[in-house]
């Protein structure tokens, strides 16, 4: 399981990291951070990963791209919060592929879990909104991270794996 108090803490958190931003952004961020987060819940349960495990998996998912988007860094992670979770949203915030998957290949799986979990939530919500262009990169993207990172969790593995195929054919 995983503890409600830990996630409204890092929900907080993520949450004042965006109060420069247009309201707009913030719903919007607020919407994806927590379908992000829903999914690494649900992959915890089917997995019976234990609760710090899941806390861990869980707050890189509500502090997903917060390096990208906010004035937090690295520092203020690892001393506001810890080093586990500044190397895990360190590691989820590069946008270069290469790089990502060489920094999370050295993650533990729970923060791997949350990269697959980020596809599968892209894929549900926003795809459709994107050119079909942008579809076919994504879906190559998605693909490479499937292949590199499939090990971290079968349950979301699973689920993007299917994810790709039902877009796929469309």
């Amino acid at each position: 399981m995983f503890s409600q108090d830990n996630y409204l803490k890092i929900l907080n958190y993520a949450t004042s990291a965006y109060k420069n931003e247009n309201s707009k952004d913030i719903k919007e961020y607020l919407v994806h951070i927590n379908a992000l987060a829903m999914e690494i819940i649900h992959s915890c349960n089917n997995s019976s990963l234990d609760e710090e495990k899941s806390n861990l998996a869980i707050s890189c998912a509500l502090l997903y791209d917060i390096l990208n988007y906010t004035e937090i860094t690295y520092d203020d992670l690892y001393v506001q919060l810890s080093a586990e979770i500044a190397d895990g949203v360190e590691s989820l915030s590069q946008k270069d592929i290469k790089k990502s998957i060489e920094m999370l290949l050295t993650q533990p799986y729970e923060i791997q879990m949350v990269k697959l979990a980020n596809f599968i939530v892209i894929i549900s919500t926003k795809f459709k909104d994107y050119s079909d262009e942008k579809k076919s990169a994504y879906l190559k993207e998605a693909s490479f991270i499937l292949s590199c990172l499939k090990n971290s969790n079968i349950y979301l593995s699973n689920r993007l794996e299917e994810k790709i195929k039902e877009y796929k054919e469309i």
